[in-house]
């Protein structure tokens, strides 16, 4: 016995009948995005999505917003490629006001993400400085927060990665650097953030399948994400009785200047993020999402969570 497909209507649509114009399609997220095999490059540290072969998706054509962070104001630092930047996209496509926090040497980057969130019809600031210098990050927020006329996101984003085979050649010099950048930086941002963020108000953290599953490599990078981790769910518990909101946003292999920057041995390029369950590595544009829920009143009731986003690497 066969049964035709019911066309909604009480009526049965005949066998071979081409689908209803608004029947549901599916997008299978192994080929949703390329399988990008890409070339051994090199870039000066901190690299540029400009020079990137082949670059990132961002989200600047693929990312479509539904209003979701309506007048709302955020500031995102490494807003200018990578992670930082899908996030700044998709934050000003919901309907955010951005400020975007990026080293003088990512100026050409920054200005492509500033053009995209005022295309969206938003109001884009660009806050060009280094995290380790204290000044500068000391006021980082407090700039922000008078450009945007408030502030009540904050996505601390921007990180430092170099690769180094052995712990004989990773110096003092580099470890302190890499956790100023990526965990100090984020304890002074995020202090002063605070004499501006109102109840309601959500703070996201971006940490890593690092600091779970550390590459042997990558030593520093991996323990401040860990650290990154604990920060997050300490200061979750500690700010949510006053209304603001902290959690954080764990990346897989996501292909970034970052890569291309030393923060890959130069070999493993050509395979970067095949070992994952879906094969690929992932793009910017597809962690955008993910913050853009722990920002939205949507996720109200998550406090302390860690989101991972990394295409299937096992993960508690």
């Amino acid at each position: 016995m066969s049964i035709s497909p019911n066309n909604g209507n009480g009526e049965n649509q005949p066998q071979g009948s081409p689908p209803e114009k608004d029947q549901l399609s599916l997008d299978d997220p192994t080929t949703r995005h390329p399988r990008i095999s890409p070339p051994e490059q090199d870039q000066p540290e901190p690299g540029l999505d400009a020079r990137l072969e082949p670059h990132a998706d961002h989200g600047e054509e693929s990312y479509t917003g539904t209003g979701r962070l309506k007048g709302r104001k955020a500031l995102v630092t490494g807003g200018d490629s990578g992670i930082g930047a899908a996030v700044a996209i998709a934050f000003a496509k919901e309907g955010a006001d951005v400020a975007i926090a990026y080293l003088p040497a990512e100026e050409e980057d920054a200005r492509d993400v500033a053009a995209t969130i005022e295309a969206a019809g938003r109001t884009a600031v660009t806050l060009p400085g280094d995290l380790t210098d204290l000044e500068y990050r000391r006021r980082l927020a407090h700039d922000a927060a008078e450009a945007l006329g408030g502030l009540d996101i904050l996505v601390n984003n921007a990180g430092k990665q170099l690769s180094v085979e052995r712990l004989e050649d990773l110096d003092d010099e580099q470890v302190r650097t890499t956790f100023e950048v990526n965990v100090l930086a984020m304890f002074t941002i995020t202090r002063e953030a605070l004499a501006h963020l109102p109840a309601g108000s959500s703070i996201i953290n971006t940490t890593s399948i690092q600091a779970y599953s550390p590459s042997p490599h990558l030593l520093d990078y991996a323990s401040t994400k860990a650290a990154i981790n604990n920060f997050t769910k300490g200061l979750a518990e500690q700010l949510a009785p006053r209304g603001i909101r902290v959690n954080a946003v764990a990346p897989g292999p996501i292909w970034t200047p970052l890569q291309v920057s030393d923060g890959q041995p130069k070999e493993a390029l050509p395979e970067f993020g095949h070992n994952t369950a879906l094969g690929r590595a992932g793009q910017p544009v597809e962690l955008a999402p993910a913050y853009v829920f722990l920002a939205s009143p949507e996720s109200s009731y998550v406090v302390g969570e860690t989101l991972n986003v990394n295409g299937g690497k096992p993960s508690p």
